[in-house]
């Protein structure tokens, strides 16, 4: 096995311990330097915490089962990263890509919606779309039904496109775009966070939703329920500086309020792909677009966690308790980015472990 080989299964033998969470690695390969001096490290690497990474044997052969796929993998330490997604906080420290992994650094926009979503929505995603693959922009979306799918659809029919599944590369979801997701791989890019055989389940979407944000300059809204897991990935793309956009819809259907919710908070309107590229920046925001959410008064200043402390989840989860507190409280409390601590939540709130309230506030739920 040669260095660079051996690199490759560290970090990746690395990433794929439990309990070693995006900021962990980071922090672990700060303070180390490499993977491997990390591994050696272990498990005293965590001050008190017991990590215990797979088998070699196990990593090699998703190494080998990814290569026989025609993937390969690029990890945040990599000079191909896609810079844009390095900057979340809660970037993946390593990706599976099947297709052209080049495209994950081109200029992007993501075009995401309503699953069950109307004919007409269908038809302006594919059109939109096409329209931007033609004009030299990558159209990112999640290969889900409805908008996502007519989105890929239209940008393979104009140039090329990138889906980022909730699973694992080898599982096609829904089943139905197993041969759409096999186009993409060939023209295009398929990227995966979790490992081969992981089932796409509801607490995975969160985590495919922060990387489509964070790859792309903007994201298109079409067709969007209040709530719905799309304004998430608006949220998470508008807390990390990227340019929001969406498509107004009629007010007396329920798959346009979020969409239309966005165009209130200041959005730019989407009818045609000039409202995109005329407002599409070459790099993200230091200031959102949307009006940011008002901070909270009079906390007191917590200290940051030590290199040892727990997962994000769980420091989050110790902040939240049975009376309501409001979300920008924990952002000043647990000194997590307002993308991670966003994404964190959702995830909670599908495990049941949390519920969000009016008025931006949660409170820990009977399954917490």
């Amino acid at each position: 096995m040669t260095s660079a080989e051996g690199s490759v299964l560290a970090r990746l033998r690395l990433a794929r311990t439990e309990g070693v969470g995006p900021l962990t690695f980071r922090r672990l390969l700060t303070r180390h330097g490499s993977a491997a001096a990390v591994l050696d490290a272990l498990p005293g690497a965590g001050r008190g915490l017991t990590y215990r990474p797979p088998p070699p044997a196990r990593i090699q052969r998703e190494l080998e089962a990814v290569a026989g796929l025609g993937g390969r993998f690029i990890f945040i330490d990599d000079p191909d990263y896609p810079p844009l997604l390095a900057q979340l906080s809660d970037a993946p420290p390593a990706l599976a890509v099947i297709g052209d992994a080049g495209l994950l650094r081109q200029r992007q926009v993501a075009l995401v919606g309503a699953r069950h979503a109307t004919a007409l929505g269908r038809r302006f995603a594919g059109e939109l779309a096409e329209a931007l693959a033609r004009a030299g922009v990558v159209v990112t979306s999640g290969l889900a039904r409805g908008i996502d799918g007519a989105a890929h659809v239209g940008a393979l029919r104009g140039g090329r496109t990138i889906a980022v599944i909730p699973g694992g590369l080898d599982r096609a979801y829904p089943p139905e775009h197993a041969e759409l997701q096999g186009l993409i791989a060939e023209h295009g890019a398929v990227v995966a966070e979790a490992p081969l055989g992981t089932a796409p389940i509801a607490r995975h979407f969160p985590r495919r939703n922060r990387i489509i944000a964070g790859l792309s300059l903007g994201v298109v809204v079409v067709e969007a329920a209040l709530n719905s897991g799309t304004l998430m990935t608006a949220r998470l793309a508008l807390d990390a500086g990227r340019e929001i956009f969406a498509v107004p819809g009629h007010p007396l259907d329920p798959r346009s309020a979020g969409a239309n919710d966005l165009l209130r908070q200041g959005a730019w309107l989407t009818e045609r792909v000039d409202d995109v590229l005329a407002n599409l920046p070459s790099a993200p925001r230091e200031m959102p677009l949307l009006a940011p959410r008002p901070a909270a008064k009079n906390l007191p200043e917590t200290p940051p966690l030590p290199p040892g402390g727990a997962e994000p989840d769980a420091q989050l989860l110790d902040l939240i308790g049975a009376s309501p507190v409001v979300v920008d409280e924990l952002m000043r409390r647990c000194h997590l980015s307002a993308a991670a601590v966003q994404a964190l939540l959702f995830e909670l709130e599908l495990e049941g472990r949390i519920e969000v309230l009016p008025g931006n506030r949660v409170v820990r739920s009977g399954l917490g």
